[in-house]
């Protein structure tokens, strides 16, 4: 059996991994404070917590399969590591904009603008090399 190496989408993996457990920690936390098991209980803080998780992880799985994928099909590093930094810089800028406000705020549209982003040229990057490799 042949290894593939995505060194890479493996280093962004870790890191995005590193960040979705404090994102968790930060649920059971609020989840502790505000004596709820399920849901948010009506807290609203406790609710933007569980939605700053559940978006990272309605999000980075799709951005990292496509990471890995064009990795796999011979993208630069400096382009994958690029992706990279946007999608990690996403999550960040998009946690801290969503605990400050439940309405729309800078970080927040940023963040998920950062993401979208990344996730569209990565999808027409993966659909480009399918292309290009059929002609």
């Amino acid at each position: 059996m042949n290894a593939v190496a995505l060194p890479v989408t493996a280093l962004y993996a870790g890191v995005l991994a590193l960040l979705m457990l404090v994102l968790a920690f930060n649920v059971i936390r609020g989840r502790y404070r505000a004596k709820v098991g399920l849901f948010d209980g009506g807290d609203e803080r406790l609710g933007r917590t569980i939605r700053i998780h559940g978006n990272f992880i309605e999000y980075v799985p799709i951005a990292l399969i496509l990471m890995g994928l064009v990795e796999i099909n011979g993208v630069p590093a400096w382009a994958l590591h690029a992706w990279g930094i946007v999608i990690v810089a996403s999550r960040l800028v998009h946690a801290h904009g969503l605990a400050g406000s439940s309405v729309a705020s800078k970080g927040r549209t940023l963040g998920t603008a950062m993401m979208w982003f990344a996730v569209t040229t990565l999808a027409v990057t993966a659909i480009s090399q399918f292309v290009l490799s059929e002609i």
